[in-house]
């Protein structure tokens, strides 16, 4: 499997942008180790958690379901990539009609693919870092590529489609909900899921002034499961050939901010958590 094609230079945000990200989050790093706490969701294994019950995973504790406040850090910035279609770099989803919905696995309007592969409920709670509150009504815009590492509206096969993109508002408890498939790992990157935090549903679906940016990592025991299902190929390979301490992205701490916690099984499918400070 090949990554998806690059748009135009001009377009992507590249090494330069990546560098200087990863820079500014050792500067942060320096206070994190002074006692900041870890953010809430992540597991302090680098390869996650996996448990064989799919129906215990979608009812344990999240950061939105304990009582109290939850102490989070903020998620690092990141980088959109190449491919975000939210208008600032070639189709812009986030004013369509049909854009806000839970579950991304179909496209919407005049497309009509359907995204296959292992089943995905994906997580996240959105919390005030300062405050570690809920932000509820806050939304979040999340995309990713498809089993065969294709990002609609980019990649070949997929242009004409505009699955695995969707907006959810953060309800009471700062929670936002997706139903997907699980992401192929595509060369040179860790599986990853991209978001990115408004804050509000208008602001998000008007593509106004994004809140925070940043993406999900998933851990290495889930991926290995899945890779080795029908539809992933080139995968399971292509996760070979990286880690998430030599990822772009991911590597200056090891995802410890963005690594998920994942339950359930390749059969009946996953479940990822994650808490999200901004």
């Amino acid at each position: 499997m090949t990554p998806p094609p690059k748009p135009p230079r001009e377009h992507d945000l590249g090494l330069e942008y990546d560098l200087g990200t990863l820079h500014r989050r050792r500067f942060l790093g320096l206070f994190a180790g002074a006692g900041l706490a870890a953010v809430a969701g992540c597991s302090a294994d680098d390869t996650g958690s996996v448990t064989a019950d799919p129906t215990a995973a979608s009812t344990s504790p999240t950061a939105s379901t304990t009582s109290g406040a939850t102490d989070v850090d903020e998620i690092p910035q990141e980088t959109g990539g190449p491919y975000p279609a939210d208008g600032s770099n070639g189709p812009n989803v986030l004013t369509e009609s049909g854009i806000v919905r839970s579950d991304i696995t179909k496209s919407f309007g005049s497309a009509s693919g359907v995204a296959s592969g292992v089943p995905l409920t994906v997580e996240l709670t959105i919390l005030d870092a300062d405050k570690d509150t809920p932000l509820n009504g806050a939304a979040v815009y999340l995309w990713h590529c498809d089993a065969q590492g294709r990002y609609s509206l980019y990649s070949d096969g997929a242009t004409d489609e505009n699955y695995l993109r969707g907006v959810q508002a953060a309800d009471s408890t700062g929670k936002v909900t997706f139903t997907t498939i699980f992401p192929a790992a595509y060369m040179g990157r860790w599986p990853h899921i991209h978001f990115e935090v408004y804050s509000s549903l208008n602001d998000a679906t008007a593509a106004g002034k994004i809140t925070r940016t940043s993406q999900l990592a998933l851990p290495k025991d889930a991926c290995d499961t899945v890779y080795a299902t029908d539809g992933y190929d080139g995968s399971a390979q292509n996760l070979a050939r990286t880690s998430l301490e030599n990822d772009n992205v991911f590597g200056d701490d090891g995802g410890v901010h963005q690594l998920a916690t994942v339950t359930g099984n390749a059969t009946e499918g996953y479940v990822a958590t994650l808490g999200v400070g901004v």
